[in-house]
C-alpha cells in the first residue's frame, strides 16, 4: 500500500473556499501533506495547507503545472480547467473525480442528456444554444409556462436558476446556453451523498431533508435523518447508487433529489466532491464526508457512514442588508446552548447571502433538534460592521 501519512506522498486539491478548509482538517489529522491552488490570495485554506499557490483554476497552464507537483489531485468545486485534468490524468496523475465526470457535470445539459442516457429519473426538459431561442419553443407549443431555467454552466448558489411563469420572466434573463425543464410539483427536496473508491466499494450516507430560503433558493436547513418513510428512503438511496455507478465515481458525490407528490424520487443535479448537505457529518456521523472523501480518493477502507446521533445544520450566510468587514451578531449566546457547534469559515467580507459558515445542532431527536435550529436561525445575524 501507498503511504499516506507522514510521508513525501502530496495531495493537490482546486479551490481553497470552506470545502478544501474542512477537508484539511482531515488532512491534518492523519498528517498527510497537502497543496492548494485558489484564485484569491485570501482564500480560507490559506492558512491550513503546507503549501498554496494563487491562480487560475480555470487556466490550462496554471492548473497542469500545479498537477505535476502532487500525487493525487483532488477539487473542492467543479468550475476548473478540464483539458488540463485530462493531459495530466494520460501522463500518469491520479485524479479524482475523475476529468470526464467533471466535464459532464460542469455542464448542466450535458449532465441532464447522462441521466437520460443511463436511465435516472430527472425532469423532462429541452437544451437551447442560447435563451432567446427559447421564443421559437414557446410559439411552437413545444414548450409551456411555467418551467424552470437554468444556466447550463456556472450557476451555483441558486444562481443561474429561475422559474419562468410568463414573458417577462423571459425577459430579464442573460442569453446564454440553457435548458428549460418541466416544472415539478413536489412535496421535500433530498439529498444522498455517495462515497465510490476506486475499487468500487459503495458507502451512502443517510437520506437528508433540505429546505430552502424562498428569496435565495440556497439550502437552509439540513435535517438528518430525513422525515421520510424507510420506502423512501431506500429509491434515494438506490438511485444516488446507480448514479455513482454510472460514473464510475471516485471521491463523494452529492446526490439532490425530489420527492414528488406521486412519492416519486427524481434526480435535481450532482456534486462530484463534499456538500453542504453532508456538513451535518462533522458532529452526528461516525466517518465525516471529509474525512470519506480523503479514504474514497486514497483507495483505503470507507468509514462507518452511519449516525451516532440527529443533526439539523443550519447554514450562516450574509445578511441580505449588509456588504462589509464581518460581524457575527450574538454567537457567543450560542455556546452556552446544548449540542450546538459554530463553523466560521474565514472569510472576512460578508455581503448578502454569501455562504459565511454554518451551525450544526445535534439531538436525539430530530424535531427536537428542528425546533433549537429555528431559534438559532433566529439568533445569530451576520451582519457587516
Amino acid at each position: 500500500m501507498k503511504r499516506y501519512f507522514s510521508s513525501d506522498f502530496k495531495l493537490g486539491i482546486l479551490g481553497g473556499g470552506q470545502l478544501g478548509r474542512m477537508l484539511l482538517a482531515e488532512t491534518q489529522k492523519f498528517d498527510i501533506y497537502t497543496i492548494i491552488l485558489d484564485a484569491s490570495e485570501n482564500a480560507p485554506c490559506k492558512a491550513y495547507c503546507n503549501e498554496f499557490f494563487q491562480g487560475s483554476l480555470l487556466d490550462f497552464d496554471t492548473v497542469y503545472n500545479f498537477g505535476k507537483r502532487v500525487d493525487v489531485l483532488t477539487i473542492e468545486i467543479e468550475n476548473v480547467n478540464v483539458d488540463a485534468l485530462e493531459k495530466l490524468e494520460q501522463e500518469g496523475t491520479k485524479v479524482y473525480p475523475p476529468p470526464k465526470t467533471i466535464r459532464t457535470i460542469q455542464n448542466k445539459a450535458k449532465q441532464k442528456h447522462f441521466y437520460k442516457d443511463n436511465d435516472i429519473p430527472t425532469a423532462n426538459f429541452s437544451r437551447f444554444a442560447h435563451t432567446d431561442d427559447i421564443q421559437g419553443a414557446l410559439q411552437n407549443e413545444s414548450l409551456l409556462f411555467p418551467f424552470v431555467w437554468k444556466s447550463a454552466q456556472f450557476g451555483y448558489d441558486g444562481t443561474g436558476v429561475k422559474i419562468v411563469r410568463n414573458q417577462d420572466d423571459l425577459k430579464i434573463l442573460p442569453n446564454v446556453e440553457c435548458i428549460a425543464e418541466e416544472l415539478i410539483p413536489f412535496k421535500n427536496e433530498l439529498a444522498v451523498i455517495v462515497a465510490r473508491n476506486p475499487q468500487g466499494d459503495l458507502k451512502t450516507y443517510p437520506v437528508v431533508e433540505m429546505e430552502f430560503h424562498p428569496e435565495a433558493n440556497q439550502v437552509e436547513y439540513v435535517i438528518c435523518p430525513a422525515r421520510v418513510s424507510q420506502e423512501v428512503a431506500k429509491k434515494a438511496e438506490s438511485v444516488a447508487l446507480k448514479m455513482a455507478q454510472a460514473f464510475q465515481h471516485v471521491g463523494l458525490l452529492a446526490v439532490e433529489l425530489f420527492l414528488t407528490e406521486n412519492n416519486d424520487v427524481i434526480v435535481n443535479e450532482v456534486a462530484p466532491r463534499p456538500h453542504n448537505s453532508g456538513h451535518y457529518s462533522i458532529e452526528a456521523s461516525y466517518t465525516n464526508q471529509f474525512e470519506q472523501h480523503i479514504r474514497a480518493i486514497l483507495n483505503l477502507p470507507l468509514g462507518d457512514t452511519s449516525s451516532k446521533v440527529g443533526a439539523v445544520m443550519v447554514n450562516l450566510v450574509g445578511d441580505e442588508n449588509h456588504t462589509g468587514d464581518v460581524i457575527y451578531e450574538n454567537i457567543e449566546e450560542l455556546l452556552e446552548m446544548r449540542g450546538v457547534t459554530p463553523h466560521i469559515y474565514g472569510k472576512k467580507q460578508t455581503k448578502p447571502f454569501r455562504k459565511m459558515g454554518h451551525i450544526t445542532i445535534v439531538d436525539k431527536e430530530i424535531n427536537e433538534a428542528r425546533k433549537v435550529a429555528q431559534k438559532v436561525k433566529k439568533l445569530v445575524k451576520v451582519i457587516s460592521k
